[in-house]
């Protein structure tokens, strides 16, 4: 991805990827800082780079069939962070003098 020069790419993290079985396509999946608008724009420069990445893995990799590469953005750690952001208001709510508690000794 160091090779990519689309200043629309920005930071992104590949969080995995899952081939198919018969090598034709390929799930990038990715996270991104930013907003919504800065996520779109990052979607948009990741399809444009498509082309340029495909043949960069094909030429890694020297494999007889190179998958297309499809770029989708993954939610699960945003997903996790909201869980955690709930559970940690829940117990504040359960035990709302827990830190009080401990600096009276």
């Amino acid at each position: 991805m160091r090779e990519v020069h689309d200043p629309g790419i920005g930071f992104i993290t590949l969080t995995r990827v899952q081939v198919t079985p018969d090598l034709q396509l390929a799930r990038v999946y990715y996270t991104s800082m930013g907003d919504e608008k800065s996520r779109r724009e990052t979607a948009r420069a990741l399809r444009r780079a498509g082309p340029f990445l495909r043949r960069r893995v094909g030429t890694a990799l020297r494999l007889k069939r190179i998958p297309e590469l499809e770029f989708i953005f993954d939610k699960s750690i945003e997903q996790q962070d909201r869980i955690e952001q709930i559970l940690h208001e829940l117990h504040e709510q359960d035990h709302p003098h827990d830190d009080d508690s401990q600096n009276d000794d």
